[in-house]
């Protein structure tokens, strides 16, 4: 047993040792002064997303605590990329790999799953999730991995080369190497956590803005100081929200939430598509749009400063939903009206 986990680990470290960060850069946005606006690539990963950061953590995070074990089975509920991400490390280890997700998940999603060698496990909704992934493995003798129990603990908040350090690494020759806020969506809350940690660790004055969709129970948490909040409903921005509060979601190392409508998300990452030419997806267009409400705040206060936020996977594996028209127009209407109140556009501002 020990000595499969030494190997397992040595798998993990190694696959490490090959990967480049990803890259930080600028925005340059017409009608944005003084405020200099950046975003951060997470898409470049082996497996696409941010979550390869939380998927190799909660490995080697499991692995040392003595709960995975050769031969058996790892389970997970995701809505997407935790799963492509965790299933990339589990065919490394040659472990079985369950996803439970929604029924409405991407189906590029849940290719790229397949692809790695998972299976994937349906339910209704994701208030589902939790439940149904406990029983099986319980069934299975499999290991639930449980991102959204202990994806705020499993990353080292203190520095090694977390996604933290990293944005503050990459800045330090900017004109304002210390962000006047860093803004990011909350799935697990584990980034969020990570990031708000590190900030105080190092006594940086950078505010943590955390944005929220619609259909998410984190928002009206942290305005309220109730933990208990629970919705019925699932997220339509694939990724982040939750209907309960998660136990990594900390709501004291957050300084502000900001709500950002569903809509706002898609219309973000269509302008973003014609400013970058890439595409990316609708947490990334949450992110952006908390970030753009946060530098024109900053701008009608006189402050200058730069703003960090990220870009967390490729609108690639979202062609069958936020890039069809089709889809749009029947789950989320009109854009127009956020279109225009983005930079460069015809209407007032955010």
């Amino acid at each position: 047993m020990r000595s499969w986990m030494h190997e397992a680990i040595n798998r993990i470290e190694a696959d490490f040792q090959r990967s480049a960060d990803t890259h930080l850069f600028r925005l340059d946005l017409p009608g944005i002064e003084g405020v200099d606006l950046y975003l951060k690539d997470e898409s470049t990963h082996p497996t696409g997303s941010l979550k390869h950061r939380l998927a190799r953590s909660l490995f080697l995070y499991a692995l040392c605590n003595g709960k995975l074990r050769e031969g058996r089975p790892v389970i997970e509920a995701s809505s997407g990329s935790t799963a492509v991400s965790e299933a990339y490390f589990a065919r490394m280890l040659g472990l079985p790999f369950v996803a439970v997700m929604p029924k409405s998940t991407a189906r590029s999603k849940i290719a790229l799953i397949e692809f790695y060698g998972g299976r994937c496990h349906f339910v209704d909704s994701a208030p589902e999730m939790h439940d149904a992934a406990v029983a099986l493995a319980a069934e299975t003798g499999g290991h639930f991995m449980d991102q959204f129990m202990y994806a705020e603990r499993a990353t080292d908040w203190r520095g090694n080369n977390n996604i933290a350090e990293s944005i503050f690494t990459q800045m330090a020759r900017e004109p304002h190497p210390v962000p006047a806020a860093i803004v990011m969506s909350a799935g697990t809350g584990g980034t969020s956590a990570t990031l708000g940690r590190y900030v105080r660790y190092r006594g940086y004055d950078t505010e943590l803005v955390v944005v929220d969709p619609e259909n998410s129970v984190f928002y009206d948490s942290y305005m309220t100081g109730d933990r208990t909040l629970r919705r019925a409903c699932s997220s339509r921005i694939e990724g982040i929200g939750r209907p309960k509060v998660e136990p990594s979601f900390q709501h004291d190392v957050i300084d502000r939430m900001i709500q950002v409508p569903d809509a706002a998300s898609v219309a973000t990452i269509h302008w973003l598509e014609e400013r970058i030419g890439r595409k990316a997806g609708a947490s990334t267009g949450t992110n952006l749009w908390g970030a753009l409400v946060v530098a024109r705040e900053m701008m009608a206060a006189g402050r200058k400063g730069s703003i960090v936020t990220l870009m967390c996977d490729s609108g690639r594996r979202y062609l069958d939903t936020y890039y069809d028209p089709d889809w749009v127009a029947r789950c989320l209407g009109d854009l127009g009206s956020y279109r225009g109140q983005l930079p460069g556009e015809d209407a007032g501002p955010i």
